[in-house]
This record gives C-alpha cells, sequence and structure tokens, in this order.
C-alpha cells in the first residue's frame, strides 16, 4: 500500500503508543483520524503535531466499547475524508490487580475496551472496506494475550481474544482487506513501575532490555508498506519475551 493521502483511523491515538503510531503514519504522508476517548487536551497537541508534517488531520472524541460512539465516529471519519484505508486498533486499558481482589467491574471494564471496543470497530470500519474491496486493519494485541499474566487475568483474557478477533476477521474480509495483529512486549512500560520492575521486565527478554514505540510503528509501517500477503497473523514484537 503506498500510504501518502492514505486514511488511517487509529483508536486511542492521542497518547503513549497510540501517539506514536499516529506521528509514524503522518511522517509517511497519511491523513489522519485520531480518536481519543478523555485525553483532550493530549489529543490536540497530537493534531497540531501530525500537522506539522504538512497532512490533514481530525481528532474525534469516541467510547470504542458502545455501538454509537463507534458508528458516530466511523461516519464522521468517512464524512469528512470520503474514505478509512488503514484502521489501527490501539486503545485499550491496562492495570494490576490479583486475582482475588478481582471484581465483576474490572472483568467487563477489560473486555468492554480492549476486545469489544476492536470487535466494534473492525464491523463498522469492515464493512465501509468490504464495499470498497480495499483496506487493512491491525490490532493491537499483547504478549500478555498468548501467555498467563496472573496479575491481570482479565486483561489477558481481553488480549487473547483481540487475537482470535484477529484470525477471525481476517477470514471474513478476505481475499480483498488484510487484518494483522502485533503483539508488544515491554514497550513503554507503566510509568509507576519501580526500577526493580522494569529490571524484571527486562530480564524476561532474551534481548535483556525495554523496546520502544519504534520497534511497533516500523512493524506497523512494514505490514502496511511491505507487504500485501499477510493476514490473520500475529507478530509477537517483544525481544524473545514468549521464549523464556
Amino acid at each position: 500500500m503506498e500510504l501518502n493521502g492514505r486514511v488511517a483511523l487509529v483508536t486511542g491515538g492521542a497518547i503513549r503508543l497510540g501517539r506514536a503510531i499516529s506521528l509514524a503514519l503522518a511522517a509517511r504522508g497519511m491523513r489522519l483520524v485520531i480518536n481519543y476517548h478523555s485525553s483532550d487536551e493530549e489529543a490536540e497537541q497530537t493534531l497540531k503535531d501530525v500537522e506539522a508534517f504538512g497532512t490533514e488531520a481530525i481528532a474525534i472524541q469516541a467510547d470504542v466499547s458502545k455501538n454509537d460512539d463507534v458508528d458516530r465516529m466511523v461516519s464522521s471519519a468517512i464524512d469528512h475524508f470520503g474514505v478509512i484505508d488503514v484502521l489501527v486498533n490501539n486503545a485499550a486499558i491496562f492495570y494490576h490487580k490479583d486475582f482475588i481482589d478481582l471484581t465483576e467491574e474490572d472483568f467487563d471494564r477489560n473486555i468492554s475496551i480492549n476486545l469489544k471496543g476492536p470487535y466494534l470497530c473492525c464491523l463498522a470500519v469492515g464493512k465501509h472496506m468490504l464495499r470498497r474491496q480495499s483496506g487493512k486493519i491491525i490490532n493491537i494485541a499483547c504478549t500478555g494475550g498468548i501467555m498467563p499474566w496472573t496479575g491481570f487475568i482479565p486483561y489477558s483474557i481481553s488480549k487473547a481474544g483481540v487475537i482470535m478477533l484477529t484470525k477471525t476477521i481476517a477470514k471474513s474480509l478476505g481475499p480483498h482487506i488484510q487484518v494483522n495483529a502485533i503483539a508488544p512486549g515491554p514497550v513503554l512500560l507503566p510509568e509507576h513501575y519501580s526500577a526493580e520492575e522494569r529490571e524484571r521486565a527486562v530480564r524476561s527478554t532474551v534481548l535483556k532490555r525495554e523496546g520502544s514505540p519504534d520497534d511497533i510503528t516500523k512493524t506497523i509501517l512494514f505490514l502496511l508498506e511491505g507487504t500485501d500477503y499477510i493476514t490473520g497473523d500475529v507478530i509477537a514484537v517483544d525481544g524473545g519475551r514468549l521464549l523464556i
């Protein structure tokens, strides 16, 4: 796919990894739809930084776990740009909680945002892509969806669901639309992590170092620009975390 002038929708595109993805796509000349939920100021700043690349962008507030919000967001994006060529499902929540302390609300929040959200976005954008018989979808999964993280049980369940969602949607939208997932390892560790927790995360990888947002954005660009012959796959960008 030639990215210059194409349109990408990035959920959770205003902060952390989502911001890095938005900027990387803008640097390739893509026009951006930056979705955010409550990060109003960050969305405004990311919008300005994207526009600094000389490309057009809009920011749309929407809760991806709500069907009405997703439909409004996708409709607004298509009304503005006329098309959505790329969807990156990045929006997610992530927090530690021991099993015995988990509540029904914890489970519901993780599933609603991390799994139902990507499903709703795939459905809304996928219908548009099917009519055009063109498009690419990339879901941000996690190594926590492949290996069990006992301190993040609802999160791990939700990300395992994203991996299966990727495979089933890929079969449903083929042959003209490619759907893949990326499973990051220790990339952008939470700010509240102690030095000991960070060191433990680094030791858990074969490469013995933390990854960077660039490692993820370069993988996204490979899936968009580098090949049209991968679909339904999950690429682990984890420094060998899954080998240990």
